[in-house]
């Protein structure tokens, strides 16, 4: 059962309120998994948005129920979500960035992904989760992820440590050496004349691509894989597994396209994600990968 590690409340005059728990959030969650997201797997029809990605009526139905959840929990906290119009999306956003600006006001919403690895939940491939972070001046403090086919519950809290199912995590640092490394590479966001040269002979170990962000981010947290390559990631897909990661010691990029430095605020524009289990071993990759990329 997951159990969460002692922690010292943020002041409540931040947020007007007390932080969720991890354990209230997690068992919200499995609640909605078991009653939305297992009884559909694999069962479900999906359609196409406007981006190519799929779309199903139960990425709906869980975002609808954890958003009325999070209004009961931290009510005056909004709720950023994938499956909301982009416009809703950017407002929230201009108003959080905003509230930054004035020094004597704290601004706090929740980045909800309903179902990340939609096409693996349609087809019936066991890779999926439910992530949710909470961001705070422009900064993740919060995040969870709820895989339910594992019932694996990953956690972390900004500066504090993360946890799975309760447990302290932390990435391995055993592995220094490229060559030896498991990759987690996103194919599908990379530019094409660039895949030869990540491929060749001797580069990594071997490679996978689980097509769930969210989980990518924790797999690499909990020693998994070893190095990350994603072209093109959300707001919503990174949120919470990306400070995961980070609490659990792996080394982390998110860089705008075409560029070698991070950009200032949040944004709902991709970024491409790079990251790596230690830093000798993320030094190699950076080198390996070669960005910046240009057009």
């Amino acid at each position: 059962m997951f159990s969460e590690p002692p922690v010292n409340h943020m002041d409540s005059t931040d947020l007007n309120k007390e932080d969720p728990s991890l354990e209230s959030l997690a068992a919200v969650m499995r609640e909605v998994a078991q009653a939305e997201i297992l009884p559909a797997f694999g069962l479900v029809q999906a359609r196409a948005k406007a981006d190519g990605s799929l779309l199903t009526e139960v990425d709906l139905a869980v975002q609808q129920r954890l958003i009325k959840a999070l209004e009961r929990l931290t009510p005056g906290i909004a709720v950023l979500g994938e499956e909301m119009p982009e416009s809703e999306q950017l407002r929230l956003l201009e108003r959080a960035s905003a509230d930054d600006a004035h020094a004597g006001e704290a601004s706090a919403f929740w980045a909800l992904d309903p179902l990340d690895g939609t096409s693996n939940f349609a087809c019936g491939f066991p890779a999926f989760a439910i992530s949710l972070a909470l961001f705070r001046k422009g900064q993740a403090e919060l995040g969870i992820i709820y895989d339910p086919v594992r019932d694996e519950c990953f956690s972390a809290r900004l500066g504090q440590g993360a946890w799975l199912n309760g447990d302290p995590l932390q990435c391995r640092r055993d592995c220094q050496r490229l060559a030896d490394a498991m990759a987690l590479i996103d194919f599908k966001r990379i530019p094409p004349e660039r895949v030869p040269g990540l491929i060749r002979t001797g580069a990594f170990r071997s490679q996978r691509n689980l097509g769930s962000v969210a989980l990518d981010w924790c797999w690499l947290a909990s020693g998994r894989a070893q190095i990350y390559l994603h072209g093109a990631q959300r707001l919503w897909d990174y949120a919470a597994g990306r400070l995961i990661a980070a609490e659990a010691g792996v080394i982390t990029r998110m860089l705008p396209p075409g560029l070698a430095e991070p950009s200032a605020g949040l944004t709902l524009a991709p970024r491409l994600a790079m990251a790596a289990a230690h830093p000798a071993l993320f030094d190699q990759w950076w080198e390996h990968v070669g960005l910046p990329w240009r057009e």
